[in-house]
């Protein structure tokens, strides 16, 4: 930088490519935050569809201004060259992050700091799907902005930092296998001292919308590939190679899980699709610089055969792990490690031109075996225990509660939370509420969950026992009449059951519906 008489100039000279590679990915590890969002939305119910979108956006913001304030520096500090287990505070607020950080780069710090910032808030926002359904969102924000000071950025100094232990010790963890593991221990832990949802509230639970989960699964394998390939930091072999490995582990993991699910099913499952494709994805993270293509095609298949049988996990620990973070993201972020332990080879490691390692045990590198599994059980055994600390501090402290009330349970998060709806029938519904008629108790199609139109009131005697008990009718069980004759004042109850009188009147000789005929 120099000083000339209109301001200050800077002169370094960086590989242009490299800067582009990385700001590009960059921008498409953000691109996969709201397919997330749409991910677990889509999984959800709809009564809270809307409030996993918000808090996995929300994590991210927070993430972004944490690693700004002190994130960056304690996990990648240039003055920290040999601490071992984090840095320090000398970057603080990204002091001094502008140009080169040292005379052998090709890229300015800044870019490097932006790019690893959004590492860290997806895994922020993969947490955050613990909260599903039942989790306040601002206590959740309060725990992650200390999670990710006190988890993320210490593992991240370990491997990804020149003084980190891992880093020294040789571990491979090409994109970050490691914080697959730690979104999915938080998770995990976050979801164990929240406590189950309601079991009377999740009768044949399933998601309320695939689409969705399908769109978010298409973009985040769109973000994913370059996540890994621009690991590498700049355009060259090895990243390409990493763009390629991470596409056939997601292929093959797909159609592994699949045909598992075809085979208890008999039926070709879209979210088990998705669920295979994602476990493929988060097992490529750590190998997909590391491992051979043939190798990469085993790990899909072992991947989407382990983390299948890995969903029965949660039962036998008996933790609500709605969205299946410890068998999709760490068992799998565990397979991906192992994978570079067994297949990573010293010629594909190499492919960038500048890194040396003896690969693993394809290239006779026996020793990296323990070294992976050693890395694994420090990252798993620290995230877990930090993380329970974390939230048995905050779950004993007024106001920051984890957990939302029952009744707030009862209504959903998008009510209770947001006070706004993914689908605008949600709305009418909770309105409808208000006006005290309810047939949820008359009417058994309902059992999934599921709002659908199939229902309808049928008797003179439903009315009656409506206009007496002061329950409340869910959208299942509203005609198109009941809908557009009604007022939404919770004011106009009476006038409301006497509509509703008018219209059965008028209409006797509707048939009764059988009960299989009621069936969706």
């Amino acid at each position: 930088m120099g000083r000339s008489k209109n301001g200050y100039q800077w002169h370094e000279e960086y590989d242009e490519a490299t800067v582009a590679f990385m700001i590009i990915g960059a921008a498409m590890v953000f691109f996969m935050v709201p397919g997330l969002g749409f991910l677990y939305s889509g999984l959800a119910r709809r009564k809270s569809a809307l409030a996993l979108i918000w808090v996995v956006l929300m994590a991210t913001l927070v993430g972004m201004l944490q690693w700004y304030f002190w994130g960056y520096s304690l996990a990648f500090s240039k003055t920290a060259t040999n601490h071992k287990f984090i840095g320090d505070m000398n970057s603080f607020g990204f002091r001094n992050v502008y140009g080169k950080a040292s005379e052998d780069d090709t890229y300015p710090e800044i870019a490097y700091a932006g790019f690893q910032m959004m590492f860290m808030c997806i895994t922020m926002s993969i947490v955050s799907g613990a909260t599903a359904e039942r989790g306040k969102l601002l206590p959740h924000m309060v725990f992650l902005f200390i999670w990710a000071t006190v988890v993320y950025c210490p593992i991240c100094y370990w491997i990804w930092a020149p003084g980190g232990w891992a880093y020294q010790w040789g571990v491979l963890d090409w994109a970050g296998g490691f914080l697959e593991i730690i979104s999915a221990v938080g998770g995990f832990v976050y979801s164990m001292f929240l406590g189950r949802r309601r079991e009377k509230l999740l009768l044949n639970f399933r998601p309320h919308n695939v689409s969705m989960v399908t769109l978010g699964t298409g973009i985040l394998w769109f973000g994913w590939l370059l996540f890994n390939a621009a690991s590498s930091l700049t355009p060259n072999l090895r990243s390409a190679y990493a763009f390629f490995n991470t596409n056939i582990s997601a292929v093959t993991g797909g159609m592994t899980w699949c045909l598992l699910d075809y085979r208890s099913e008999k039926k070709w499952s879209t979210v088990g699709l998705c669920s295979g494709i994602i476990c493929g994805l988060v097992a490529a993270t750590p190998s997909s610089g590391c491992i051979t293509l043939y190798a990469s095609l085993i790990q899909g298949i072992i991947a989407g055969i382990v983390c299948n049988f890995a969903t029965k996990i949660k039962y036998y620990l008996n933790v609500d792990d709605s969205m299946d973070l410890l068998a999709e993201h760490g068992v799998a972020g565990i397979v991906g490690l192992m994978f570079n332990a067994l297949f990573a080879a010293d010629w594909v490691i190499g492919m960038d031109g500048s890194t040396e390692h003896r690969g693993g045990w394809l290239t006779h590198n026996y020793r990296q075996i323990y070294k992976q599994i050693a890395y694994i059980a420090a990252v798993m055994g620290y995230c877990a225990a930090v993380t329970a600390i974390i939230c048995f501090v905050m779950d004993i402290m007024p106001f920051i509660q984890l957990r939302v009330s029952e009744e707030a349970e009862a209504n959903g998060l998008d009510e209770d939370q947001i006070g706004e709806f993914a689908y605008d029938y949600v709305e009418v519904r909770r309105d409808y509420y208000e006006w005290g008629v309810d047939t949820d108790n008359m009417h058994g199609s309902d059992h999934n969950n599921q709002d659908t139109d199939s229902d309808v009131i049928q008797h003179d005697s439903d009315i009656k026992h409506i206009k007496n008990t002061h329950q409340t009718v869910p959208t299942s069980d509203l005609t198109a009449d009941t809908y557009l004759g009604s007022s939404a004042s919770s004011n106009d109850n009476e006038d409301n059951i006497a509509q509703n009188e008018k219209i059965i009147e008028e209409e006797p000789n509707v048939p009764q519906e059988t009960e299989e005929e009621a069936k969706p």
